[in-house]
C-alpha cells in the first residue's frame, strides 16, 4: 500500500516562498501518478500540478502557472511542490495524492499540509 505524507506548510507572508515536500512509501511507485491539490474553505478542491514518478512530462495549472513547480526526487521517494511570490489568495491545505496510471480519479492521499499566506 503506498503512504503519502506531506510537510513544509506554515504561515508566510505575502511575496513569500515555500517548498512543500511529499515522501512516499510503497510498492511500485513507478506506476503512479502524483498530484498536488489544495482546498480553500468554501471552495473545491483543485488540482495544481501532476507527473509521474519517472516520466518528465508534468501539468500546472493555470492559476498557479509561472508561481509553482513540481518536482520528484526518485531517489528519496520525495515529491516537491516549490511555490513563489505567494499571494493570500494561495491560503489553503495543501495535499500530496497519488493515481495508478491509466486511473481517472486520485485515490490515495496524505494528511494534507496547512499554508497561511499574510498580506
Amino acid at each position: 500500500q503506498v503512504q503519502l505524507e506531506e510537510s513544509g506548510g506554515g504561515l508566510v507572508q505575502a511575496g513569500d516562498s515555500l517548498r512543500l515536500s511529499c515522501r512516499a512509501s510503497g510498492r511500485a511507485l513507478s506506476l503512479y501518478v502524483m498530484g498536488w491539490h489544495r482546498q480553500a474553505p468554501g471552495k473545491e478542491r483543485e488540482l495544481l500540478a501532476a507527473r509521474t514518478w519517472s516520466a518528465p512530462a508534468t501539468y500546472t495549472a493555470d492559476s498557479v502557472e509561472g508561481r509553482f513547480a513540481i518536482s520528484i526526487d526518485t531517489a528519496k521517494n520525495t515529491v516537491y511542490l516549490q511555490m513563489n511570490n505567494l499571494t493570500p489568495e494561495d491560503t489553503a491545505v495543501y495535499y500530496c495524492a497519488a493515481k495508478f496510471r491509466g486511473s481517472q480519479d486520485y485515490t490515495i492521499w496524505g494528511q494534507g499540509t496547512q499554508v497561511t499566506v499574510s498580506s
